[in-house]
């Protein structure tokens, strides 16, 4: 293969060399600068399901019913389940092909497609992850504010912001079960909350009667949006399903970045991600349903721009049914959702951006870890930009919210379209040379799922913002959260193209699908191996971990 030459004192030189020259650069960092594998699977299943399960479906929901209404909310939510499967098997295939440490999903596209268009998807999904923290803790404010306390927003925001710090920056094993106890406390919450909305919707509230379905007739169960007739009840769906996307962004990429860090991941990355879209079926799929049964789509409670909402729609629920002092606990749990997803995004983003820094695409300090394998230098980084979630204190929380929510949604769908390119370009790469059977997970219907899905995903980033251009809608701030992230990456790619040039895409002929096979087939042989459980008490301690 050919490579491009540079001085070896130059910031840029690991970038112009090839691929071997990445791994050696992964590989040969010293001691002091190596992530450790102290995630076992519990943790990676938990990480992902906990960044998949966080404020968009506790309160996004609630502004996705007030613009649109309950159906097209609950089948947005279906929609958007199964993208975010098809991506997940996307990467769970090649993670589990290389689980390599320090490795993210910018490394395989730079493997397999092109460097500029790694370089420019690690910076893209770094961007996505800090605001995607700033989103949970101005979400965490909001749920707080509900208490309507004597303590101002900056300090709550403060203190959201600083846990989530030192649960990333003392051991990733204390992260990990943090992270586990964050999302288990969330799995419980919503299991019981999806028990109370059946129970409010047959009638056994105090107040109300059985609800059923009956906001589904009054004040309807699907509202036009941007148009009349099926052209309003279409765009209401498509806005439904770009908005959903807010609550799975990133999330399969979860399992992708702790590849590196996790205990047997030929075993445990395979189960994490086949229990995902089961889990997230009926967390999503019937939490959604509920939520738009239990609260009219035009109560002023929920959250929009134009109000000042300070619940979640399942809070706001509780209330409408008269069951006293459950909204305050639902409301604290809800709260530690937000602090687990804010968590998870801090730990993403600064994987990210040590990995770029390992390769030459970022500055060579955020390499530096601590004595436990934590990328210190990399977390503080990333949580440096998430301080603009002090910006609640000078605007109306739930636009804030909506912000951050736009920016790194768009931003998420970027980064699908550019990991379902990068797994083409893998599987082709093994076809041309007689390796596919050699692929330790496959996942059904590929390569032709990955195909229809990674259209569907271009059209939804290209369309997000359709309701900024109909009459009398135009808002240069609504726009701008919309597309600013396209040219964004487009000066990324392009700034790093016209340095280091080269082809579009690396021929596949010359894309290496060979290089550290041996080694992680080596590492994981004896990752199928395990202890048979004796008793009931083991066997669910075995499928949790």
């Amino acid at each position: 293969m050919k490579t491009e030459t540079a001085s070896t004192d130059s910031p840029g030189a690991i970038e112009a060399q090839g691929t071997n020259n990445i791994l050696d650069s992964l590989a040969s960092l010293d001691r002091d600068s190596q992530l450790q594998r102290g995630l076992k699977s519990r943790h990676i299943q938990f990480l992902a399901l906990g960044g998949a399960i966080g404020t968009g479906l506790f309160v996004g929901s609630g502004g996705i019913l007030a613009i649109v209404g309950p159906v097209p909310l609950w089948l947005g939510y279906l929609f958007m389940m199964f993208l975010v499967w098809i991506v997940m098997n996307c990467i769970a295939e090649m993670t589990t092909y290389l689980p390599m440490k320090g490795i993210t999903i910018p490394y395989f596209t730079d493997r397999y497609v092109d460097r500029s268009l790694a370089f420019a998807l690690g910076w893209n999904y770094w961007y996505a992850y800090t605001f995607l923290v700033a989103a949970e803790v101005s979400a965490g404010a909001i749920l707080l504010e509900y208490w309507d306390t004597p303590v101002p927003t900056a300090v709550w925001i403060t203190i959201i912001l600083a846990v989530c710090l030192l649960l990333n920056i003392i051991a990733v094993e204390i992260f990990g079960e943090a992270e586990f106890w964050f999302a288990s406390i969330k799995l419980i919450t919503i299991i019981g909350l999806i028990i109370v909305g059946i129970v409010i919707m047959a009638g056994g509230a105090p107040e109300g009667g059985a609800v059923g379905f009956k906001y589904w007739k009054d004040p309807g169960a699907w509202q036009e949006y941007v148009g009349r007739g099926s052209t309003g009840r279409f765009t209401a769906f498509w806005t439904a399903v770009v908005r959903a996307g807010f609550s799975f962004i990133t999330s399969p990429e979860l399992i992708g970045t702790a590849a590196g860090e996790s205990v047997a991941p030929r075993r445990n990355i395979p189960k994490a991600a086949g229990r995902f879209l089961v889990r997230l079926a009926i967390f999503y799929g019937v939490s959604s349903l509920i939520v738009g049964a239990l609260v009219p789509s035009n109560d002023p409670r929920l959250l929009s721009p134009e109000s000042n909402a300070n619940a979640s729609p399942w809070v706001i629920g509780i209330q409408r049914a008269g069951i006293k002092g459950l909204n305050h606990v639902i409301n604290a749990a809800i709260l530690t959702s937000a602090w687990s997803a804010g968590n998870a995004f801090l730990y993403s983003g600064s994987r990210i951006l040590y990995s770029m820094a390992a390769i030459g695409q970022a500055p060579s300090i955020f390499t530096r870890t601590s004595h436990r394998g934590v990328p210190y230098a990399a977390i503080l980084g990333t949580w440096g930009v998430a301080l603009l979630s002090y910006l609640n204190v000078s605007e109306n929380g739930a636009r804030v919210f909506g912000w951050f929510m736009n920016l790194s949604t768009i931003s998420g769908f970027i980064g699908w379209i550019v990991v379902m390119v990068t797994y083409l370009r893998f599987r082709s790469a093994l076809s041309f040379q007689g390796l596919l059977h050699t692929l330790p997970y496959k996942t059904i219907a590929q390569p032709y799922a990955t195909y229809f899905v990674l259209f569907l995903v271009s059209a939804l980033t290209l369309t997000n913002g359709f309701q900024v251009f109909a009459k009398g809608r135009w808002n240069v701030e609504d726009f701008l959260a919309a597309y600013i992230t396209i040219p964004f990456f487009l000066v990324l790619y392009m700034g790093h193209k016209l340095r280091c040039r080269g082809p579009v895409v690396k021929p596949v002929s010359e894309i290496d699908v060979i290089t550290g096979k041996k080694e992680m087939d080596e590492f994981c042989e004896m990752d199928h191996i395990v202890p048979e459980p004796k008793n009931i008490v083991q066997r669910i301690w075995f499928w949790l971990a």
